[in-house]
C-alpha cells in the first residue's frame, strides 16, 4: 500500500526558511517523479515542484520559483521542500504526490504538514 508521511511544517515568520520532508513507502520510490503541492483554507490544491525520479529534471510554480527547491534522497525514500524567504501566502497544508504533475481529479490521501507564516 503506497504512503506518504509528510512532517517539517511549523508557525513561522515572514523571511524564515522551513524545510518539510515526505517519507514514501508501498512503491518503488526510486522509479517515481515526486511533486509537493499545497492547499490553502478555502482554496484550491496549487501545483508548487516537481522533481524526476533520478534528480534530472526539476520544475517549479513561479509562485515559488528561486525560493523554495525540491530535492530527493532515494537511499531514504524521502524527497524534500526547502522554503526559504517565505510569506504570509505560503501558509497551507503542503502534500507530497507521487507522480509528475497535480491531477485535475486529486484530493489529499495523506496527512500533510501545516505551514503557517505569520508574524
Amino acid at each position: 500500500e503506497e504512503q506518504l508521511v509528510e512532517s517539517g511544517g511549523g508557525l513561522v515568520q515572514p523571511g524564515e526558511s522551513l524545510t518539510l520532508a515526505c517519507a514514501a513507502s508501498g512503491f518503488t520510490f526510486g522509479h517515481s517523479y515526486m511533486t509537493w503541492v499545497r492547499q490553502a483554507p478555502g482554496k484550491g490544491p496549487e501545483w508548487l515542484a516537481s522533481m524526476s525520479s533520478g534528480g534530472a529534471t526539476r520544475r517549479y510554480a513561479a509562485s515559488v520559483r528561486g525560493r523554495f527547491t525540491i530535492s530527493r534522497d532515494n537511499t531514504k525514500n524521502t524527497v524534500y521542500l526547502q522554503m526559504n524567504s517565505l510569506k504570509p501566502e505560503d501558509t497551507a497544508v503542503y502534500y507530497c504526490v507521487r507522480g509528475p504533475r497535480l491531477s485535475d481529479d486529486w484530493f489529499p490521501t495523506s496527512r500533510g504538514t501545516q505551514v503557517t507564516v505569520s508574524s
